[in-house]
């Protein structure tokens, strides 16, 4: 499935042609019908390809990440595909960083400055660009990339990368501050298919940053990485609303709804009637089951065994999650048996819902929930004084459940693998929030922050769970916060020992086009080769 872009394809001509990753394929004649390479392309236009070209392929829900953040377990191949993490190269973000160079460049030609709310989302965006795939993969060509004089872009050091990427945030910032003060609730443009105003743009460039910031929680301590400002930056944003706003609800969320035009993955990718073939993952399971959240009676049924065993369908001991340690073929059989819970058949595939996503949650590029758990968690690491970790932990499950649209005591239908209801539920968010209630500034606390943001990124998140999993592992925690299978052949990767990768491997066409770089940065991180094994820069 893909976002429809409403952008024409001759725009391509008028952007200019150098990847991130180095890859330029020939020379391209522009078309005397349309306009030239030199030509003036609305900012409009171009800013409409950005937002409606966010997503790519693996990032959607029941794809590659909802399998590789452990929420959603194939058993069966054919229609779902492994479990493995085999993943090979990744997919890059030169469409992202393309537009946003071309949306600096016309937005100056076309206001003769480059303090306008174009030049300032064009530097989030290039800042999105490179953070999305330096994440990946580690060092990628960036000061240079996007650059049509240079066909061989330099590899810039992943320390690098991110420190420009946060200068381009503050940047961003700075220009369209006074536009959001002058008029804040106006939309920003009808080229932003979010439809977000001058303060909400302004409020998720801040937010995201607080991404970047927190995502750096390894290197906070680091000797090379002072310059970075790790924590005072941090603190500095959440400290200084009137400079730094950021969200303050699920409203400001950065959000995208699927709808006819657009539809949900399971049924644009004909998945729809095999929903017996998709369980929910261990680690949601134990996180959820355990602490009686009724988020997990919304998206998930009992396991059959239980129920043929005398349970109720609103008893939580009643979910069982699948192992991604267990090879395909037990887990297909166990699952055949009535062992696991299924994904919900209401919630994701029934249709006509399925098509336009209508019971499911949209997806989620950066949301406030977790924001919340984003804050909660550098005050739990002492980067931010005088703040209560506990109300902005407490607030990111408030956060959550409404994005939900749980309200305590109400009645819920729980259903089997058919959608039929076989029972209900009352939603006890009171109980739950005991049994969550934050440990404090701890070893505890801190594993419970991380635990109720994976729980809020269930199938709604891209990669974001994993990359927020991978940086709590440790040699004393070799499992994450929370734990995910690993070790067994369901994972795949026999040569590492069946462990989840710490990496992708470069895109594919870099070690043609960009040879002699590619081969460089390989040597300088891994010891030439590009082997997903090992850590970048960013989680050693």
């Amino acid at each position: 499935m893909k976002i429809k872009s409403f952008i024409p394809f001759a725009l391509l001509l008028t952007v200019g042609m150098v990847s991130i990753t180095g890859c330029q394929k020939g020379d391209l004649i522009d078309n005397p019908n349309l306009a030239a390479s030199s030509g003036t392309v609305p900012a409009s236009l171009i800013l409409n390809n950005l937002t409606s070209n966010l997503i790519k392929s693996d990032e959607y829900p029941f794809n590659l990440s909802s399998r590789g953040n452990q929420y959603f377990l194939s058993n069966y191949a054919y229609y779902w595909g492994n479990n493995n993490y085999n993943y090979g190269s990744t997919e890059d973000s030169y469409n992202v960083l393309k537009y946003a160079i071309a949306l600096q460049a016309q937005s100056t030609t076309q206001t003769g400055n480059q303090t306008n709310k174009y030049y300032a989302l064009g530097q989030f965006f290039k800042a999105y660009a490179g953070i999305w795939l330096s994440q990946r993969v580690g060092d990628i060509p960036f000061s240079q990339a996007g650059n049509p004089a240079i066909t061989k872009p330099k590899y810039d050091l992943q320390h690098d990368v991110y420190k420009s990427c946060l200068t381009l945030l503050n940047s961003a910032n700075s220009i369209i501050a006074p536009l959001a003060a002058a008029t804040p609730n106006a939309r920003l443009d009808n080229g932003d298919i979010f439809a977000l105003t001058y303060l909400q743009w302004q409020k998720l460039i801040n937010t995201y940053t607080l991404r970047v910031l927190i995502s750096l929680s390894k290197r906070v301590n680091d000797p090379t990485a002072t310059d970075l400002n790790i924590a005072t930056t941090f603190n500095t944003i959440v400290s200084n609303p009137a400079t730094y706003p950021i969200m303050t609800s699920n409203s400001d969320d950065l959000i995208y709804v699927y709808n006819t035009t657009n539809t949900y993955p399971v049924y644009a990718d004909g998945n729809a009637p095999y929903d017996n073939f998709g369980n929910v993952g261990l680690p949601y399971v134990s996180a959820t089951a355990p602490n009686q959240d009724p988020r997990l009676l919304l998206v998930a049924t009992p396991a059959p065994q239980q129920i043929t065993g005398g349970k109720l369908p609103g008893d939580f001991t009643s979910y069982v999650g699948s192992d991604d340690n267990i090879p395909i073929g037990t887990l297909n059989s166990n699952s055949a048996g009535g062992q696991y819970s299924y994904i919900s058949d209401f919630r994701y595939f029934v249709l006509p819902a399925a098509i336009t996503g209508a019971n499911a949650e949209p997806f989620v590029f950066i949301g406030y929930p977790e924001l919340c758990f984003n804050i909660a968690e550098a005050i739990n690491l002492g980067w931010v004084s005088g703040q209560s970790a506990t109300t902005w932990y407490t607030a990111g499950i408030n956060a959550s459940l409404s994005f939900y649209k749980l309200s305590n005591g109400e009645t819920l239908n729980i259903t089997n693998l058919s959608g039929n209801t076989i029972g209900t539920a009352t939603v006890n968010i009171p109980q739950f929030m005991t049994n969550v209630a934050y440990a404090g500034n701890n070893a505890a606390g801190l594993a419970q922050i991380f635990t109720q943001r994976y729980v809020a990124m269930f199938l709604n998140s891209g990669w974001e769970s994993f990359y927020q999993w991978r940086r709590s592992v440790s040699t004393t925690n070799p499992n994450g916060l929370p734990t995910w299978s690993q070790g067994g052949a369901g994972i795949g990767t026999a040569a590492a020992n069946n462990l989840i990768p710490r990496r992708w491997e470069y895109p594919s066409n870099e070690a043609a086009y960009n040879t002699a770089n590619y081969n460089a940065a390989l040597q300088s991180q891994f010891g030439g080769t590009d082997d997903p094994t090992k850590d970048t820069w960013l989680t050693k």
